[in-house]
């Protein structure tokens, strides 16, 4: 019987269990953990299919611990450091915990998995040279904006088009909030990962012509600039970057939920939060990633499930994995939480988002035409091992620069003599 409940991610520990010998398929008495965060109601989509795989394997329960983005961010990796973390999860750090992860592939058929799930594999792998299946990629995501369009109705402004760039959506937001009042023209979470797309379309490469990350450049520097100064001028809700510091996570879902914001740059991972939340208060659309000198690109992620090689129960583990990966499951998990499909073949077929309102599926094929838009740079930086370190730096950086601790110059400064020393602890 599935046990879900919600519990501080701090309090969490590996269940210590055993599996009997040649009991595989009908363990009993054995117990799993499952850590797990929901911008929606992803958990809750999980545990309806993990009632089934109970019933397929009577004895085992999974117990469901709910809890904060935040705590899979910040408190797992400590967990699993110090060796108490759950016996799987639901990570967005993919390659950065890798060292953790529990290889499945002596478990499943790698062919059914290479073939469904491709190039997402590589984002939990070590490197090039491992070939290890460690993760089943359940929510894919791009990171772009979404707009009040009922304010943008009210001011008489007309909406820019597709290919707009940022100055172009900026000065378009700043007329809206100020023809109708609205308290915030624009905001971006305070994440590394989603200033990363902006940047790439502004020239970031991120990685010189070996491959090597160095993070800052011209094209990066150009967008930090810019996004500094609308900071300084009202244009960016100032509180979401500058409220916080070091590199905790703030997004501004709820602020544009309220109707106090124009246009929020955040992802599609948002379009349950959305749906719900707003209903029928204001219209509001997903607009495409404002386009920069060398793209138009958001970039690409998610979150997937892994399992821990601490685990007492590596092939109850593995075997859920997989359950949960089969195309009928998986295709319903997709439409149960509203998400866009990463295995193959469920994209193929299209997924029937029946539960969705006109509005939150609206919004889901048109996050699924952007795929097509991401920047090759951006597929690199979002499959790096150490892009965790990245992400943070930039946070930190320009959460400086914004506050006015530093200037950009120097922010951009410090940012590549952090690099410099993430690599060097990568390293060792």
């Amino acid at each position: 019987m599935l046990k879900a409940k919600l519990v501080a991610a701090t309090t969490l520990t590996a269940a210590v269990l055993t599996i009997a010998p040649g009991a595989f398929s009908s363990a009993v008495g054995e117990e799993i953990r499952f850590m797990c965060s929901s911008d929606g109601n992803e958990c809750v989509a999980i545990e309806e299919i993990i009632k089934r795989f109970e019933a397929e394997n009577p004895g085992v329960d999974v117990i469901m611990d709910e809890v904060s983005y935040k705590a899979v961010l910040e408190s797992l990796p400590v967990q699993l450091a110090a060796g108490t973390g759950p016996d799987l999860a639901k990570v967005t750090d993919l390659g950065g915990l890798n060292k953790y992860y529990l290889d499945i592939k002596p478990y499943v058929d790698a062919n059914y998995w290479e073939e469904s799930f491709g190039e997402t594999l590589n984002w939990y792998r070590s490197g090039p040279d491992d070939d290890g299946i460690y993760g089943m990629h359940s929510q894919l995501t791009i990171t772009g904006p979404y707009i009040n369009q009922t304010l943008f109705e009210q001011a008489g402004v007309a909406v820019p088009a597709a290919d707009a760039d940022w100055d172009s959506w900026a000065e378009a937001a700043r007329q809206v909030a100020k023809a109708t009042e609205t308290r915030f023209p624009m905001a971006m979470d305070r994440s590394g990962h989603r200033i990363a797309g902006p940047a790439i379309s502004n020239g970031a490469k991120l990685f010189d012509d070996k491959g090597e990350p160095i993070l800052v450049d011209d094209g990066f520097t150009g967008f930090v600039e810019k996004f500094v100064r609308w900071h300084n001028d009202g244009t960016m809700a100032r509180d979401v970057w500058g409220g916080s510091g070091g590199t905790s996570y703030q997004d501004a879902a709820q602020e544009f939920i309220n109707g106090e914001l124009v246009y929020y740059y955040s992802g599609s991972w948002q379009v349950q939060r959305m749906d719900t939340g707003i209903g029928d208060a204001f219209d509001w659309k997903v607009v495409g990633s404002p386009c920069g000198p060398a793209a138009c690109s958001g970039m690409p992620g998610g979150a997937g499930i892994v399992g821990f090689k601490a685990t007492k129960s590596p092939e109850t583990v593995a075997r859920l994995i997989d359950f949960l990966a089969q195309e009928q499951n998986y295709a319903d998990l997709t439409a149960k939480s509203l998400n866009i499909p990463a295995h193959a073949a469920v994209a193929a077929k299209g997924v029937d988002y029946a539960g969705a309102s006109p509005t939150a599926a609206k919004a889901l094929n048109t996050w699924g035409q952007q795929v097509s838009t991401i920047s090759p740079v951006a597929y690199a930086y979002q499959g790096y091992k150490n892009n965790r370190a990245m992400f943070n730096i930039t946070l930190q950086r320009v959460s400086q620069a914004i506050v006015g601790e530093m200037s950009v110059e120097e922010a951009m400064k410090r940012a590549k003599d952090d690099l410099k020393q993430a690599l060097a602890a990568a390293a060792n």
